[in-house]
């Protein structure tokens, strides 16, 4: 497919033509998880699969939302007067909360919008299909309404709607991710000051394969909100013997200096993965920059070990997945990437292997779970913008 097909098929879809198109990539983390809410470091790229949009104005005051990726729910009417979060409203969801958001900040609508969806990242994976969808829809408006929104300000959008409109409780990676998203490079972020720098993700013979599980979840009604929880009581705990701002301001031997008054097993491990993981995601960053591709991948792994033992956020068909990965050969490392429950882990692997390590990874994971994993090589690509070209090609 391509983005002239896109076209015409909006054009199909509205009875007329369209006046614009965007694109906004999804992301993984290539290490620190869990991180981002707990002012911590984190390690991510926007990759080149994403979500395109095809845009026109309408005269009225309604949204007509057509999604090719759900075509038996038809065009989605949306009234701007009427934006209240309603679950039945799925997908369109995102885009009323980035219409909510602007409305409740004083922004006004003249009119509304023809909007024709396409994503390629696959639903519920842990690529963040939803900051792709507010990303991208935050593009489109400060390009059509002339709002003059800065990246940081759309970036920041993208979090308030997943926290003040979605539910869920999340920090501002993802969003992050894909706002500042460059090609071939990689985001050292500091989630806490919001200082970033971009690092090379130079490879050599590697490259990143996403192994998706497959298996289905909703972030919203996963542990994420109580995971979230159990680190502000374990920081709360800590805050009556140490003045430490947040959990990513402790090192390991100040975390285990203080480590006495988180006072309960299961706080204590939740704090200590929010601790070792923002200084591994450190380390990673140093190792890259040195061309220390074997550490690197170690680190990795280590990160996945800390988020199966202390945060208990994997699961089988995670574990499946990285563990098995592991006894491959021509791996530098694997670990689940997102918030976990389900969704994708990413690999490291030499890119002659490849083949054979999907053949063999996706062999033993449909013996042990039952349904087959799906996999795919992902590119570092850059973040959301209003595309220029009709003859770009869509994987």
């Amino acid at each position: 497919m391509n983005l002239a097909t896109l076209t015409q098929n909006f054009e199909k879809t509205f009875n007329q033509p369209a006046t614009a198109s965007y694109f906004a990539p999804g992301r993984i983390n290539l290490i620190g998880e869990h991180t981002d809410y707990n002012g911590g470091h984190v390690f991510p790229a926007a990759i080149s699969l994403g979500t395109y949009a095809v845009v026109a104005p309408r005269t009225d005051q309604t949204l007509h939302l057509f999604s090719a990726n759900f075509e038996n729910e038809g065009i989605r009417i949306i009234n701007l007067a009427d934006l209240k979060f309603k679950q039945a409203d799925g997908w369109t969801n995102f885009i009323k909360g980035v219409f909510t958001i602007l409305q409740k900040q004083g922004q006004q609508f003249s009119h509304g919008l023809d909007i024709y969806f396409y994503g390629n990242l696959p639903a519920a994976s842990g690529l963040s299909s939803s900051s792709s969808i507010e990303l991208l829809t935050g593009a489109i408006l400060n390009d059509v309404y002339q709002m003059g929104c800065s990246q940081l300000d759309l970036i920041k959008l993208g979090q308030q709607v997943e926290n003040q409109y979605i539910g869920v409780n999340s920090g501002i990676m993802d969003q992050f991710a894909i706002g500042m998203g460059r090609k071939d490079q990689a985001i050292f972020l500091d989630t806490n000051t919001l200082d970033y720098h971009y690092y090379p993700l130079a490879l050599g013979d590697y490259r990143i394969v996403i192994m998706n599980t497959n298996k289905p979840r909703k972030l919203s009604d996963s542990k994420y909100n109580e995971r979230r929880a159990e680190c502000e009581q374990a920081l709360a705990n800590l805050q009556k013997v140490s003045d430490m701002p947040s959990l990513g301001a402790f090192d390991e031997n100040t975390f285990d200096e203080y480590s006495y008054a988180v006072g309960d097993g299961t706080l204590l491990k939740r704090a200590r993965h929010a601790v070792f993981e923002n200084q591994r995601t450190i380390l990673a960053a140093a190792a890259l920059e040195n061309h220390d591709l074997a550490k690197f991948g170690r680190l990795i792994n280590a990160s996945h070990v800390s988020l199966e033992y202390d945060y208990e956020v994997t699961g089988i068909e995670l574990d499946t997945l990285v563990h098995t990965a592991w006894q491959q050969q021509d791996v530098l490392g694997a670990r689940m990437t997102g918030a976990g429950f389900g969704g994708c882990a990413i690999a490291l692997v030499k890119q002659a292997a490849i083949p054979a390590f999907i053949k063999n990874v996706g062999q033993v994971y449909a013996e042990t779970i039952g349904y087959e994993a799906s996999f795919y090589e992902a590119s570092i690509a850059d973040g959301p913008h209003k595309i220029t070209t009709t003859d770009l090609e869509i994987e």
